[in-house]
Order: C-alpha cells, then sequence, then structure tokens
C-alpha cells in the first residue's frame, strides 16, 4: 500500500467516524425523528456531499451506530460471561452486569438510547443484534452440556434473557442516576427463578 492509499483510508476512516460520532450526538439530544442529515453534518467538519459519501441517509447512519455498539456490547458480554462459569448466579449475572456497565458508563450512550428507545426497539432485527442472541444461546447449550445449568429450551431462553436485558436496560438509563446494580440484581433473580423451576 502506498503512502498515499495509506493516507486516503486513514481519511476515510476519520470521515466515516466523524459523522457516526455527530450523530450520536444529534440523536441523543433532538432525537433520531428530529435529526436531519444537515443537523449531523453541522457537528463535523464536513461538506454536506462528503456525508452522501459514506451514507445515502440518516438512517444507514443508525443502523451503522447500532451495529458498531451491538458489536462492542457483545464482546463485553460474552467475555464477562465466560469468567464466570463457577455458578449459575455468577452465569447470569455477569452478563447482564456487564451489559448494564457498557450501557450506563458513557453519558452519550445515555442519552442515544433515552431518547430513542421507540426507534431503537424497532431495529432489533439487526443481525449484530441477533448475533448476540445466538451467542447467548451456544453459551447456554454450553452450560447445559457441562452440568453448570439445568436443561431447558436455550432459544427461548436466550430470547428471553436477551429482551429483558434490553428492556430493563432502557428502564435502566431513564433512571437519573442509573442504578446498574439494581437492575441486575432484579434481571439475575428473575432468571435464577426460572432456572430453579426447571430443575
Amino acid at each position: 500500500m502506498s503512502a498515499t492509499t495509506g493516507k486516503r483510508q486513514r481519511t476515510k476512516l476519520a470521515n466515516r467516524e466523524a459523522i457516526l460520532r455527530a450523530a450520536v450526538d444529534v440523536f441523543g439530544q433532538i432525537g433520531y425523528g428530529a435529526a436531519t442529515v444537515r443537523d449531523i453534518v453541522r457537528r463535523t467538519d464536513l461538506a454536506t456531499g462528503t456525508f452522501y459519501n459514506y451514507f445515502p441517509d440518516k438512517e444507514s447512519v443508525l443502523r451503522a451506530l447500532v451495529d458498531e455498539l451491538a458489536r462492542d456490547a457483545r464482546v463485553r458480554v460474552h467475555e464477562a460471561r465466560m469468567a464466570a462459569t463457577d455458578s449459575i448466579e455468577g452465569f447470569v449475572s455477569a452478563g447482564f452486569r456487564a451489559y448494564f456497565e457498557w450501557l450506563a458508563e458513557d453519558r452519550r450512550r445515555v442519552a442515544l438510547v433515552r431518547r430513542n428507545a421507540g426507534t431503537l426497539r424497532t431495529m432489533f432485527d439487526q443481525p449484530t443484534i441477533g448475533a448476540g442472541t445466538y451467542e447467548l444461546e451456544a453459551d447456554l447449550r454450553a452450560a447445559v452440556a457441562s452440568g453448570a445449568l439445568p436443561p431447558h429450551d436455550a432459544e427461548l431462553m436466550a430470547a428471553a434473557m436477551v429482551g429483558a436485558a434490553l428492556e430493563v436496560g432502557t428502564r435502566l438509563v431513564e433512571r437519573d442516576p442509573p442504578d446498574v446494580e439494581a437492575a441486575v440484581v432484579f434481571v439475575t433473580d428473575v432468571f435464577l427463578g426460572a432456572f430453579d423451576r426447571l430443575r
């Protein structure tokens, strides 16, 4: 790769990142529905035409944001879950704690979710969100195979746990300040009760 090509690649990545950073702020402050491409571009040093080199519209920007955020959250949650396989409670609480902490630790992320919860719910079919459900399902199956969890329908349990994380997480960020530990205890108790019933 030549120096010119390398610089061009870095510029393209920086421009895309600038658009996404600006969109987080705009969507978090005025909401996705009210936001325009112009609002996003104004938060960058880019020309409006440059925006369209990267994204055809504001929906594609939101989808790219959701994709990035979901990928980041999935990595954190999976790592936490795999590090806490010593007990059912550890397995359950670690994943929820990692997700809720990730969600609440960035005020811009909190504002984005708080302001756009309804719009974000319509995007649960995004492949990266679905991938998190499939990863959890695989982890649940492995925990059953190892004897760490009682036998159950891992597909339905994964859907229930991801749904709980998304919905409780949405409520969590609506509170000021978000009480991560209370949310973790609540959902952990709910799913520990479910696993107890399955024994």
